[in-house]
C-alpha cells in the first residue's frame, strides 16, 4: 500500500459510500453501507463501479451499540474483527481490533476535546456550518505495547468529509489489512462527529 491514503466521503449520497485513493492517486477501495438494514453491511469493493467485491463487513447482532464487527474476503475467509469499548467510547472513541478471540491492537481517538468544542461550536448560528474546517478529529491506531502503527486525521473541508490515513510503524499484511477494515468501520459509525 502506498501511503498516505486519502478517504473521501461521497457527499449526496442516501447510502454512506467512501473511495479510498493511495498517494499516486489511484483508487483503492470504494466502500458503499447498505442502506436500511437492521444489521450493519458493508462491501468494499476494488472499483468505483462496485464490480468486484473485495471484502464484506457484517455486525454479529442488531443494531447495538458496542456490536462486534467481522470482516471476511470475497471466498467468506475470516480476516478479524473491530469493536466498539462500549460506555468507555462516550468519552474517547475507542475501539478493539481482533485476531480471532484476542484483542492485539486498539483504535483511540488522541483527544476527546475536539469532539466537545465540535459540539458546542456547532449550536451557534450560522457558525456551526464551519465546525468540518475548524475541528480535526485524529484516531491512533496502537499494538497493546504502545506503538503507534498507523493514524488517521480528518482534513479541514467545508462541505465534504475527508481523512488521511498514514502509516508509522511496519505492518504485516494481514495487520495492514485488520487495520485498514478497522479504519472503515469505526468512520463509518462515528460519521456523525467531526
Amino acid at each position: 500500500m502506498q501511503y498516505p491514503l486519502e478517504l473521501t466521503f461521497k457527499f449526496w449520497a442516501l447510502a454512506p459510500q467512501i473511495s479510498i485513493v493511495n498517494a499516486q492517486g489511484n483508487l483503492v477501495f470504494y466502500v458503499k453501507q447498505k442502506l436500511f438494514k437492521l444489521k450493519e453491511a458493508i462491501t468494499i469493493f476494488a472499483d468505483a463501479e462496485q464490480t468486484n467485491p473485495l471484502y464484506y463487513i457484517k455486525a454479529d447482532r442488531i443494531i447495538d451499540f458496542s456490536a462486534r464487527y467481522e470482516f471476511a474476503g470475497i471466498n467468506g475467509t475470516n480476516i478479524g474483527a473491530v469493536k466498539r469499548r462500549g460506555l468507555k467510547s462516550l468519552w474517547r472513541a475507542r475501539y478493539d481490533i481482533f485476531e480471532g478471540d484476542s484483542t492485539y491492537l486498539t483504535i483511540q481517538e488522541k483527544n476527546p476535546w475536539v469532539k466537545v468544542a465540535d459540539a458546542l461550536f456547532a449550536e451557534i448560528p450560522i457558525l456551526g456550518m464551519f465546525t468540518g474546517y475548524v475541528f480535526n478529529p485524529v484516531y491512533l491506531v496502537s499494538r497493546a505495547d504502545g506503538t503507534v502503527v498507523m493514524r488517521l486525521e480528518k482534513i479541514p473541508t467545508f462541505l465534504s468529509r475527508k481523512f488521511i490515513i498514514k502509516a508509522v510503524d511496519q505492518m504485516s499484511d494481514r495487520e495492514e489489512q485488520q487495520i485498514l477494515l478497522s479504519l472503515i468501520m469505526m468512520l463509518l459509525l462515528e460519521k456523525n462527529r467531526g
